[in-house]
């Protein structure tokens, strides 16, 4: 696309040159020493400017022709995909005037600034969006962990009401269709149901990064590092402005305290009538920032003015500051008023776990002391039984302590035909159970493809039972969790027990064994 205003110039140019050539090569009326035309001379002089205004005007027409096929055969890829259908309000807010004032280069190319939808199915009108960035690390990536924190304690419900968009910022398409499959492999129901998008930026979003200005002492790749930050947090904002009613701002290396999505969102409802411009749900950088959508424009806006000049979390509060500050008055004003736009929420529901940060070679260590001890299992009483299981327990994560409400129970790598077994020394009435496995800090290690079966102590249940001794099969584990009722005709029930029907890749932890009603 970049080559038509070329060939257009060069177009005219022949066109012009020919027109010349033909004028000056036009015989007088008496020989050489006939003096010219002047009167046929203008009117060719005319003739060639009339035909270069047709050629500019049929090429102009052409090359937009080009741009509208190439967006319609973007919109398309992009409909593929799952994602909305284009024209929509979200993709026309990126084609706001200001921002080709504060990044010119856009200009060049009609589709830099469309989202290239790789997984998505266009869901909105939710509570909440989540946004995270991700980038290529040179050590570790912590992506997969990050996202199944997030998604560890979310009941059906919240998930229906929440969007995560994963934005890879990376031109580079081999990688983005990586990270796109790891997402498609790990997390499929999410990708399926609308919970999860990928997406990336155009190829030419980006600006030349070497022109950048070195300022406050930085060296030129911090400066580039920070400088792409700003960019790539205003795309991500830009994107989900009309998604959902909060937008909140996260990084690709977090832990999720259990319970998040209900804190944050009773704490947003509960300040909901006063004029903060976001939550906090951390005290470390820009991570957990809570944002009303209808806000986002303003603030990518002001991020894009001065992307090159300063890190996000400085411009975010020299937001604060242009908003309430009065420079006729003191600091200690200021930050009462500042004080007066954010609203800090404490414990913190948000950790930074990563060591190597998105900035080659820079370590990242860094914690947020209010994020407090995570609580890796739930206690419950629980009716007496003697516990059994065939699988080896990881240190002194035993069965036996996790139904004692000390513990959680962590299993070495689960085999098809392995149990867990709770045997009750006289029978008990149980109108359900629930089990919860994984946790927060190893959100993968859950019981797959593994089922829930009660022994009832009553020969009654002959003909609704299949498996000898009498096992009856009430559940099964989904997304790491098993939870049911048990029939009033298989009551009283002897034991439960769990069992695993095919090979696992990964240790399993059962952090939460409950009985409801046990008598």
């Amino acid at each position: 696309m970049k080559l038509f205003p070329f060939r257009l110039g060069c177009l005219l140019a022949f066109c012009c040159l020919v027109s010349v050539t033909w004028i000056t090569s036009f015989p007088g009326d008496e020989g050489p020493a006939a003096p010219p035309d002047l009167q046929m001379l203008y009117d060719r002089l005319a003739l060639a400017e009339e035909m270069g205004v047709k050629v500019n005007k049929d090429l102009s027409s052409i090359l937009e022709q080009l741009k509208n096929s190439s967006k319609a055969a973007n919109n398309s890829r992009s409909a593929e995909a799952g994602n909305e259908p284009a024209g929509n309000s979200s993709w026309q807010s990126f084609l706001q005037p200001n921002i080709y004032l504060y990044m010119p280069h856009l200009k060049r190319h009609p589709d830099s600034l469309v989202p290239n939808v790789v997984l998505g199915r266009g869901r909105r009108g939710v509570s909440m969006v989540l946004g995270v960035p991700t980038v290529k690390r040179e050590k570790q990536s912590y992506l997969v962990n990050t996202l199944s924190s997030l998604l560890f304690s979310l009941t059906s419900s919240q998930r229906s009401d929440l969007l995560i968009v994963v934005f890879v910022a990376e031109t580079d398409w081999d990688y983005v269709s990586s990270i796109a499959d790891s997402i498609r492999k790990n997390f499929p129901e999410e990708v399926q149901s609308g919970l999860m998008e990928v997406v990336s930026p155009s190829l030419f979003y980006y600006p030349d990064f070497s022109r950048l200005t070195e300022t406050f002492g930085d060296s030129k790749d911090r400066v580039k590092w920070r400088t792409k930050q700003n960019l790539d947090f205003s795309f991500l904002m830009l994107y989900a402005q009309d998604r959902g009613n909060y937008y909140v701002q996260l990084e690709d290396d977090v832990v999720a305290k259990a319970g998040y999505y209900s804190d944050m969102k009773t704490f947003a409802t509960r300040e909901e009538s006063k004029p903060w411009l976001y939550l906090e749900f951390s005290q470390l950088g820009f991570i957990g920032k809570m944002f009303r959508t209808r806000d986002l424009p303003m603030i990518a806006e002001f991020f894009l003015m001065f992307h090159r000049d300063k890190p996000i979390d400085w411009l975010l509060d020299h937001i604060l500051w242009v908003k309430v500050c009065n420079p006729e008055k003191n600091q200690k004003d200021c930050n009462e008023q500042k004080a007066l736009l954010k609203q800090r929420y404490k414990p913190s529901l948000f950790q930074h776990v990563g060591l190597h940060s998105s900035l080659p070679g820079k370590l990242q260590i860094l914690k947020d002391k209010d994020f407090g001890k995570q609580i890796l299992y739930q206690a419950h009483q629980n009716p007496t039984a003697d516990v059994s299981s065939s699988m080896k327990h990881y240190q002194q994560h035993s069965l036996d302590r996790l139904y004692r409400g000390e513990d959680f129970f962590w299993a070495l790598t689960p085999v098809q035909g392995d149990y867990v077994l709770l045997s009750f020394p006289k029978p008990i009435h149980i109108s359900g159970y629930l089990f919860r496995s994984g946790n927060t800090e190893t959100s993968r290690d859950q019981f797959y493809n593994t089922t829930v079966e009660v022994l009832p102590s009553s020969r009654v249940c002959l003909f609704i039972c299949t498996a000898w001794p009498l096992l009856c099969v009430s559940g099964e584990f989904e997304n790491g969790v098993a939870e049911g009722e048990v029939e009033e005709a298989l009551q009283p029930v002897s034991a439960v027990r769990l069992v695993v029907r095919s090979d696992s890749d990964v240790w399993a932890v059962l952090n939460e064994k409950r009985n409801t009603d046990a008598g």
